[in-house]
Parts: C-alpha cells; sequence; structure tokens
C-alpha cells in the first residue's frame, strides 16, 4: 500500500515540483495539496494522509508553530522544506522528521535524491520527538474506521480518593478512556497516581497537556490545573493548563465535565464522587443534556453528600447508587452501545 502525502506549502511552482518527484517515486503518492495551515488541518481532518512534507515559511502560522499545534494532536512523520538551512533545529524540536533545503535550480536532482530518501526513512518510524515529548506514530493499517468516542468522566473531592480505588476495582485494561477530576493540592497528584497503579495495575496517568486519551488509561488532574476534553481527529485529548478557580476550585470538576459536553457526548458517562460542596453540578447538567449517561454516589456510601447531592437536586443524575455499584452501571451501560 502506497504512503499517501500531503503537501502544505504557498509556493505552486514548488508545489507542482515535489509532486512530480513523489509520484514518481515507488510507495508514495500525493494525496492533495494545500497552500496555508487551515486548508491543511482541512485536508488532514478529511484524508487522514500517513505523511506531510511542509514548508517552512507557511503564511500566518509559520511551520514550526504548526507542527507544535499538529504533532501531539495527529502524529505523523513530516519532512520539512526550506531555503533556510538555519532552521533545521528549530523544524527537528519542533516535530519534524527530517529536514530538506529546497533546490535553487541547479540543484535539483541532489534535492530529489534527498526527498526521496527522507521519506523512505520517515515511512519506518515508530514515533516522533515533539518539543521533548515523544509521540507513538499512527500506522496506516492500525487507523480505525471510525472514532470510538466513548468516554468515562468522573469526578469528586472529599473522600474521592478513598472511593475512587474501590470505584477502579471494577475497571480493566478493556475500558474507555477515563478522566479524573479530584480536589488535589499541588504536588500530591504524581503520589496519588502511583498510589493508584499498585492498588489497581491500571495505565494511570497524571495530566499532562497533549495527551491522547487510549484504551484502558485513566487519567488525574493535576493539583492547581483545570482538566479539559478535546477531540482530535484520531480520538480525544487532554488540555491541562493553570486558571482562575471554578466553582471554587482549581482543578474543577465543572471545567472538565463542561468541556466534554461541547463534544458529541451521547457515548460518555459521567460520574459523581463524594465530595464538598456544588462543584461538578453545572458541568454533570449540560453533560445529561448532551446525551451522556451521568451516575451519582448516594448519600448512604458518600463521606460527604455535597456534590452527590448537589447535582442529583439539579437534576443532572440519570443514576443513583452505592459505591460498590457504579462500576457494574458503568459496564451495564457500556454493554448496551456495543
Amino acid at each position: 500500500m502506497k504512503k499517501r502525502i500531503l503537501i502544505v506549502d504557498d509556493s505552486p511552482l514548488y508545489t507542482e515540483l515535489v509532486k512530480n518527484i513523489v509520484n514518481g517515486l515507488q510507495g508514495f503518492e500525493i494525496c492533495a495539496t494545500a497552500g496555508d495551515p487551515y486548508e491543511a488541518v482541512a485536508a488532514i481532518e478529511k484524508l487522514k494522509p500517513d505523511m506531510l512534507i511542509l514548508d517552512v515559511e507557511l503564511p500566518v502560522l509559520g511551520g514550526a508553530k504548526f507542527l507544535r499545534k499538529l504533532i501531539p494532536q495527529y502524529a505523523i512523520p513530516v519532512i520539512a522544506c526550506t531555503t533556510h538551512k538555519g532552521m533545521a533545529a528549530t523544524m527537528l524540536a519542533a516535530g519534524a522528521a527530517d529536514f530538506v533545503l529546497k533546490p535553487n535550480g541547479s540543484a535539483l536532482e541532489e534535492f530529489r535524491a534527498a526527498l526521496g530518501s527522507a521519506l523512505a526513512n520517515a515511512a519506518n518510524l515508530r514515533e516522533i520527538t515533539c518539543e521533548g515529548k515523544v509521540y507513538k506514530l499512527r500506522r496506516t493499517a492500525e487507523r480505525p474506521t471510525a472514532v470510538d468516542r466513548r468516554l468515562i468522566l468522573i469526578g469528586g473531592s472529599a473522600g474521592s480518593t478513598d472511593a475512587l480505588p474501590v470505584l477502579l476495582k471494577g475497571f480493566d485494561s478493556s475500558m474507555p478512556p477515563t478522566a479524573v477530576t479530584l480536589h488535589l493540592p499541588p504536588g500530591y497528584t504524581q503520589l496519588f497516581v502511583e498510589r493508584l497503579k499498585k492498588e489497581s495495575k491500571l495505565n494511570v496517568q497524571r495530566a499532562e497537556d497533549g495527551i491522547s486519551l487510549e484504551t484502558g488509561m485513566i487519567v488525574i488532574a493535576e493539583g492547581a490545573k483545570h482538566m479539559r476534553i478535546t477531540q482530535s481527529t484520531s480520538g480525544y485529548v487532554i488540555r491541562s493548563a493553570e486558571g482562575e478557580k471554578i466553582s471554587g476550585h482549581c482543578p474543577s470538576v465543572d471545567v472538565l465535565f463542561s468541556s466534554a459536553a461541547e463534544l458529541k457526548a451521547d457515548r460518555m458517562i459521567a460520574v459523581m464522587l463524594t465530595g464538598m460542596g456544588y462543584d461538578g453540578a453545572d458541568g454533570m447538567l449540560k453533560l445529561r443534556q448532551a446525551g451522556a449517561y451521568t451516575i451519582g454516589q448516594d448519600e448512604k456510601t458518600s463521606m460527604v453528600y455535597g456534590m452527590p447531592r448537589a447535582a442529583f437536586e439539579a437534576g443532572a443524575v440519570a443514576k443513583q447508587c452505592g459505591l460498590g455499584s457504579i462500576s457494574f452501571n458503568i459496564r451495564k451501560k457500556l454493554m448496551e452501545w456495543k
């Protein structure tokens, strides 16, 4: 199967040159061209190319900035091209798999050979580094024909650091990705992550900006940073950043739930665990109104029946049950969606 390549360059002359070169190489073909970052994003979302040949001097955004935004969401090999040799280090650090100088007229054959070599080497890559973070490349055969939109969202506060491990006893590596916001203090998140790893043997991670969610992954919001859910062409992506307190907290459950409610939510499950206050009630109501299935921990098993009560009284809870029954109800709903 040929590798499908998108050319991103605002020069029609150069674009035509590259098209002729690539279409003459065995194992590669041009699937589309784009003259600016906006056209490129539209083409990527529609065509899902295997590789990019990217001009460094892109209009509006610039090649390096475009790469820093692209790679965390759609990790594929990118060959950067420019007339400025000094840009090589910048582009490679931003996530380019290789760097090739554009021809000056007399070096056309050298350019043809260099581009062919770069494409051949990039086609065998398994991962790529962007701004110091390593991303596993998606191979053509591994790309799903449809993105799995199932997602589990969990919020809580007082008592939830003990409630969550109980809930996770009903989870395994086949579960949809799970995003968790608890009211954890700064500096405590990694300790809690390590505790959950030991107790559950699950793939538990601390939230970092740009993480792509995968099946079986459980991501815990960083203390003093809001966690949001966004969507790329290949699935859900975590956004983690400092911000003002929302509903009295940072991280805020309302921020997590509300961000997910802005997406297509009819394959999402939201859970409200024990906690003091009202954070998360508004966001959970938005999720339920958007089609998500919502579960609230009952008063009997809650250490503090504050956040679950606020959500229940707001009409945000579809199912209220004891802590020990939450994972059963999650799995039951997931089975209905198969």
